[in-house]
């Protein structure tokens, strides 16, 4: 008696396929390499800083400052030039990324986080519940941004001047809490959307319970559209650590960062002597912001099927 032997088909994997897929995007494709460029810069500041011997705080009056006193230009020592105090403007501001990185990812993830929480609930449960959410939102995102940072950072002073928790962490706690009202809104929005398919009230009638509703149905069906939004908001975010840095609440000097490297060229005016002083890090900026913005816009295009071209 023969035994016919069925042979199992191969096993397809979704993550190359959805890769490849995202690569065909032309966005997605220039997005990502200016982020992945961003990201080599931020990882490679400390080689940058062995090879030249420049430290992002060291000082280096005899070399860098001529003898009027003003900041030399881009050369072999100092590729994009020197600041005002002889600090080298090509290291810092390759620093000056690390800190864009350390402080826009966890802000905008924990905004995420947070928003999508207590959107889905706001969405699911709707009723009082939602009123009360919608209105909390609604209060949150009435406050000015620059003006309630600004009070809200002045408070981390001790009796010295001295910031009483590190500035990176009270700024990302800042962006945070202005950020994930847009999360919960969009969340919000999709849930309740969903809320009334066939799909969850099929779960309803086979007696699953809430958070399993919310785990498993609605959670992986609206995560596409969030991980793009967090694309979104993340530019966003790093602007705002530059403006709270430029406005000198944000990071403070001699720690770089493209928004205080940017207030000091402006403060200071070298930048009509030694233009790299301020085009480098607001070119790193401007760039760091169309890469995130260029490859979100194309991940929208490939995960959105009413904005996929024919």
């Amino acid at each position: 008696m023969s035994v016919d032997v069925i042979e199992a088909a191969p096993r397809r994997h979704w993550l190359p396929e959805f890769a490849a897929v995202l690569w065909r995007e032309r966005s997605v494709r220039v997005g990502a390499i200016i982020v992945f460029a961003v990201l080599v810069a931020a990882v490679l500041a400390p080689l940058a800083a062995y090879l030249t011997g420049h430290g992002p705080t060291d000082l280096f009056p005899d070399v860098a400052l001529d003898e009027m006193g003003l900041p030399v230009g881009p050369s072999w020592a100092f590729p994009l030039g020197a600041d005002g105090n002889g600090r080298d403007v090509f290291v810092r501001t390759l620093y000056g990324a690390q800190i864009s990185l350390l402080v826009g990812i966890p802000a905008t993830t924990a905004a995420m986080i947070i928003g999508t929480l207590i959107g889905m609930i706001s969405g699911f449960l709707a009723g009082r519940v939602d009123r009360i959410v919608s209105q909390a939102i609604d209060v949150a995102m009435s406050f000015p941004f620059v003006v309630t940072a600004l009070s809200l950072l002045s408070l981390n002073r001790g009796e010295q001047g001295m910031p009483v928790i590190s500035p990176v962490i009270v700024v990302i706690l800042v962006i945070a809490l202005f950020s994930w009202t847009y999360f919960a809104r969009l969340t919000r929005g999709m849930v309740l959307e969903l809320r009334s398919s066939p799909m969850i009230e099929a779960s309803v009638v086979s007696g699953a319970s809430k958070a399993r509703i919310i785990c498993l149905d609605i959670l992986p069906n609206i995560l596409p559209t969030l991980l793009v939004y967090w694309a979104v908001q993340l530019p966003a975010n790093i602007v705002a650590e530059a403006t709270l840095s430029f406005l000198g609440v944000g990071i403070q000097a001699p720690m770089p960062s493209w928004g205080n490297m940017i207030a000091e060229a402006q403060r200071t005016s070298l930048y009509q002597d030694q233009p790299w002083f301020l085009a480098g890090p607001a070119l790193a900026l401007f760039l760091t912001v169309v890469g995130f913005n260029t490859m979100s816009s194309g991940l929208r295009t490939v995960l959105d099927p009413h904005q996929r071209r024919l």
